[in-house]
């Protein structure tokens, strides 16, 4: 019987990659590629396959987000897939679970595979080590510190403190990181939640901003107003946000 593999990533080069080197294991069968953790969660739940291959950081739903929705009873076996960070592989390794760290190699993946199919004949222990793995990384470090950026084949990490601005662009979002700018495929409406409760503040359906990269706030008219950020940016407020803005930095009652 052949064993059903669905592969979650956002990046297309990962994709093709676990297509090239699976079409050598004669015993699996590939579904229909997910790019993001909302399609994968969709598929899993039409169509549970044996194993999922996870991307950890994707938009609109991140892998360890995939598992809380399907729930760790209903996961297949996951052979997580993640770029260069030492806290997660330390948290995958602990929990005797697996992961392809990119760029990995087809040896990489052939251990991965041979390790999945005798949990395939295991399974009862594998939920508590996923619940355990998603309790561990999401109490011990919320969507952060970091963000992991995806740059010209590089992933960089990003500390949620160095960010100035956030930026709406299509699809994407802007991170403003001093001089510097980072493409991260995001919604505002996305960045918005997972900021919440910090020192971030949306002030326009296309800013969030620091606050404490502000230096001034600017009411200009019929409730409109600007904020000033200490290297000078200038960013509009909008009057749906401008009050909630005024109150969350004291600046009235």
């Amino acid at each position: 019987m052949k064993i059903r593999a669905l592969i979650v990533d956002d990046e297309l080069m990962t994709r093709r990659r676990l297509h090239r080197y699976l079409r050598n294991e004669t015993d699996i069968e590939t579904l229909q590629d997910c790019v993001n953790g909302v399609e994968a969660v969709v598929a899993i739940k039409k169509d549970p396959p044996d194993i999922v291959f996870l991307d950890v950081q994707m938009p609109e739903k991140d892998g360890f987000q995939v598992i809380e929705e399907i729930g760790v009873e209903a996961m297949p076996i996951v052979i997580f897939i993640t770029a260069h960070d030492d806290f997660a592989i330390r948290a995958f390794e602990s929990q005797a679970l697996d992961y392809l760290l990119k760029p990995f190699g087809e040896a990489r993946l052939q251990q991965a595979l041979r390790r999945a199919r005798s949990l395939l004949e295991k399974r009862d222990t594998l939920p508590a080590r996923l619940a355990d793995l998603v309790s561990h990384l999401r109490n011990a470090r919320p969507f952060g510190p970091r963000l992991a950026v995806k740059s010209n084949g590089r992933v960089l990490f990003l500390r949620l403190d160095e960010i100035d601005w956030i930026e709406a662009v299509g699809d994407y979002v802007n991170l403003h990181v001093g001089q510097e700018s980072h493409l991260l495929r995001a919604r505002m409406s996305e960045m918005e939640k997972k900021l919440s409760g910090g020192r971030f503040f949306r002030i326009h359906r296309s800013s969030i901003v620091n606050l404490d990269r502000v230096k001034e706030f600017r009411p200009i008219h019929l409730g409109e107003s600007a904020v000033v950020l200490r290297n000078g940016v200038k960013l509009a407020a909008s009057r749906v946000y401008a009050q909630k803005l005024q109150q969350a930095m004291g600046i009235i009652d």
